[in-house]
């Protein structure tokens, strides 16, 4: 497979020229141009942030690339699925009611917004996966599979349980129904070390099950209720929360892979990553620690696989932000240091097995040729 193309620009600009113009033009540059969309449907692929959480992307971003499709005779909408785990986004009411609360309306964002998965999250298209090993059949949310092209719009920021998120998993985590997000996360299941709980009770905030009691103070998870989904990993400030299957993050990052897959295969998409308020976990909590690197820019390609590589790439070369999850890791004296700020970050989890799965499935390519954009 030869280099994908992959347009990148930083986060400078002339004053009187705003971020969103300079969006406009990456995507211009890396060939937005060159999708037909007259009269089709644009689904635009983006998270509308957990309530609370404010390292989401701005809805200023979606405008522009709605203003965009709408320039060249698409119809746009906003789409997103709603959630696994307790929250504001576990059914369409209350994601739309978050969403608005977090900026993104008709008004602000110059398009519809429709909840792909539909109402409680059992609205879905089963979709055969090209290649797929892991998954036959994708369960993803109808409204994404009824567009004619997809535009993935992400933020590009670190990831408790996928080492970091981007286009692969703005798509394939975020694009697959309530069904397909437990297929994905159905890997293997967590086990307390009671040595090291401090029976805050944060893990049993964030269940997405209600599997977590506690007994003498320590926190107990019931297997037989318990569906995966690591959301009380990343609350667990202590360490004390594991997968009892060691190459569960594994598979969650090829089954996410493939789902991206089913979304993909057959018809256009383009992907964005804006690589800025680099958190360490996901906008999925309803709160954001510090950036663990400084704003790195926009990325942009047709190629869903290059694209997170890029951004990978150039995350890679970045200083560590001071105060940060990551610097205050690699400040420990025992710190076995990875030299990769994502598995620094966040130690427990490979984030190359979503690209290498990717790659080898045919989502697309990890070799890409990064042309700058001023």
């Amino acid at each position: 497979m030869e280099k994908a193309k992959v347009y990148f620009t930083d986060f400078r600009v002339n004053v009187g020229t705003p971020l969103t113009e300079k969006l406009k033009r990456l995507c211009l540059a890396a060939g937005f141009k060159d999708i037909d969309m007259e009269g089709k449907f644009v689904a635009i692929k983006m998270h509308f942030g957990e309530l609370g959480n404010l390292a989401f992307l701005r809805p200023n971003y979606a405008r522009a690339v709605a203003e965009l499709v709408k320039a060249q005779g698409g119809i746009p909408f906003l789409t997103d699925c709603n959630t696994l785990y307790p929250g504001s986004r576990k059914h369409a009411l209350e994601h739309l009611d978050c969403a608005n609360l977090n900026g993104f309306n008709p008004t602000t964002t110059g398009c519809q917004i429709i909840i792909a998965d539909g109402l409680r999250g059992t609205d879905e298209a089963e979709v055969p996966v090209k290649n797929g090993e892991y998954v036959k059949t994708a369960k993803i949310g109808r409204a994404l599979m009824d567009a004619d092209i997809v535009i993935s719009l992400a933020h590009f920021k670190g990831h408790e349980m996928t080492g970091f998120g981007g286009c692969v998993k703005n798509l394939g985590m975020g694009g697959g129904s309530r069904a397909g997000k437990m297929e994905q996360h159905s890997s293997g299941k967590v086990q307390v070390d009671e040595a090291k709980c401090r029976g805050c009770r944060r893990c049993a905030k964030e269940c997405g099950s209600n599997a977590i009691s506690y007994e003498n103070n320590k926190a107990h998870i019931d297997q037989n209720v318990c569906k995966g989904c690591g959301r009380c990993i990343g609350a667990c400030a202590f360490d004390a929360i594991s997968n009892n299957q060691w190459d569960a993050s594994d598979l969650l990052d090829r089954k996410m892979a493939e789902y991206a897959q089913a979304i993909c295969q057959d018809r256009p998409t383009f992907h964005i990553n804006m690589a800025m308020d680099i958190s360490p976990n996901c906008d999925c909590h309803g709160d954001n620690d510090a950036a663990i690197l400084p704003n790195i820019g926009m990325f942009a390609s047709f190629d869903p696989v290059a694209v997170d590589q890029a951004a990978v790439d150039a995350c890679q070369k970045a200083a560590p932000n001071p105060n940060s999850q990551l610097a205050d890791n690699l400040a420990k004296p025992d710190w076995q240091h990875h030299h990769d700020h994502f598995l620094d970050s966040n130690p427990h989890v490979n984030w190359e097995e979503t690209l290498i799965h990717g790659e080898k499935i045919g989502l697309g390519t990890r070799q890409y040729e990064l042309i700058r954009v001023k």
